[in-house]
């Protein structure tokens, strides 16, 4: 394989991948609204010759190249959060911007940059006829932003696809990554009696009830377990709501939102008892749970599921690690950095709940997703295309 002349083929095609790019930056594609992004992206797979391209019935795009008999694939969820406060950008979030070294818009880097390196990608495995007994999927999965790896739940346990393993790529700041923490949405709710305000000794006030367990759990949150690799894990409070029969009454309910990371070693068992063994919340009866999804996607197809996105890490001696090395240091001549991602990822359901290796390698870096003033790096985006051109018969040169 002519590394060299891969790398030159994805700068070739820098100036076709940043146009796609911003072709999709300018659609807005907040979770389960992603129809036009996906139509946009299914007009690109089929102009550079992908063999099969197709939409599922969650509204998941599959590009497929190749028929051998080792099954690959690369994911990048393609929706994106909200644009957040106007007033922080500096340019239009759709209309974005680019310079010679920068393309800005929200969805640059999270994650629309790395959907754009990995079709250029399949177009370089076509021209250079790279094609191997491998078959590569490369999917544009939604509602990641909502509900990570819900997407690769269906894909896994509805359209039966079982890769050998997956690249993820969301952004790394072309390191590549093999783990991160896990995360659920916790709900805590007390309950009480209302009664007119003018005499709150009559009732029971649920506000005042959660008052002890926000102070709790801020205690908790410095005593959870810490690893040496992916790092602590964590809580906070996201968000806390009441129900009150008017502002001049008692609160007769309370319930708070917990964001928690959840590091190896922690589960979702153990992170609902830490809660439900604190003293405030069996003194107030408080009702510990996970919240659950149900949000229909853009083809109106709902797939329930718990809030949970479970920890992974794939050893450093996998075979697939070695591989993402080892094409790396071919392609660059250098040693690459291997390291963890702060954030979370389609992979919570791809190897956290299925054990389907994955890995990560992506344009961008991850400090610009869900920013103001996002941006992604033409030199990113040429590199990853590389990158993924090469992998999957580095791969299979690997497990020989």
């Amino acid at each position: 394989m002519d590394f060299k002349k891969i790398l030159e083929a994805a700068k070739k095609y820098e100036k076709d991948m940043t146009a796609f790019l911003r072709d999709m930056i300018s659609i807005p594609s907040e979770s389960a609204e992603e129809k036009l992004v996906i139509q946009r992206i299914k007009t690109e797979m089929e102009k550079v010759g992908f063999d099969e391209v197709r939409i599922d019935k969650m509204g998941n795009i599959i590009g497929r190249i190749g028929h051998g008999k080792h099954l690959i694939a690369m994911d990048a969820h393609i929706d994106t959060v909200g644009i957040g406060e106007i007033k922080n950008w500096k340019f239009d979030p759709y209309q974005g911007f680019e310079d010679d070294k920068v393309i800005g818009g929200r969805g640059a880097s999270d994650q629309e940059g790395g959907m754009a390196a990995m079709v250029y990608a399949g177009k370089i495995i076509k021209d250079l006829k790279l094609e191997g007994d491998y078959t590569l999927l490369i999917t544009g999965t939604v509602q990641e932003e909502d509900c990570d790896g819900l997407c690769w739940q269906y894909l896994i346990e509805e359209e039966k696809i079982k890769p050998e393993f997956v690249v993820i790529t969301e952004p790394t700041n072309l390191n590549i990554y093999r783990g991160h923490r896990g995360r659920m949405e916790i709900k805590v709710s007390t309950s009480g009696i209302s009664c007119h305000g003018s005499a709150p000794e009559r009732g029971d006030n649920a506000i005042f009830k959660m008052a002890p367990i926000l102070m709790e759990l801020k205690e908790l949150n410095n005593r959870l377990l810490d690893n040496r690799f992916l790092g602590k894990g964590t809580l906070t409070v996201s968000e806390i709501f009441y129900s009150s029969p008017s502002r001049c009454a008692v609160a007769d309910g309370c319930w708070i939102s917990i964001d928690r990371r959840l590091t190896d070693g922690e589960t979702y068992l153990s992170a609902i008892k830490e809660i439900e063994e604190l003293p405030s919340v069996k003194s107030a009866k408080a009702l510990v749970e996970m919240y659950d999804y149900a949000r229909p996607s853009w083809t109106g197809l709902v797939y329930p599921t718990k809030s949970y996105f479970p920890t992974w890490v794939l050893p450093e001696n996998h075979v697939v690690t070695t591989s993402l090395v080892k094409a790396y240091e071919n392609l660059f001549n250098k040693k690459p950095l291997v390291d963890k991602w702060t954030f979370s990822t389609n992979a919570v359901s791809i190897m956290g709940r299925h054990n389907i290796p994955c890995i990560g390698f992506g344009p961008g870096k991850e400090e610009q997703a869900h920013a103001p003033n996002e941006i992604t790096y033409k030199e990113h985006l040429v590199n990853a295309c590389a990158m993924y051109a090469v992998i999957p018969n580095v791969y299979l040169s690997s497990i020989k």
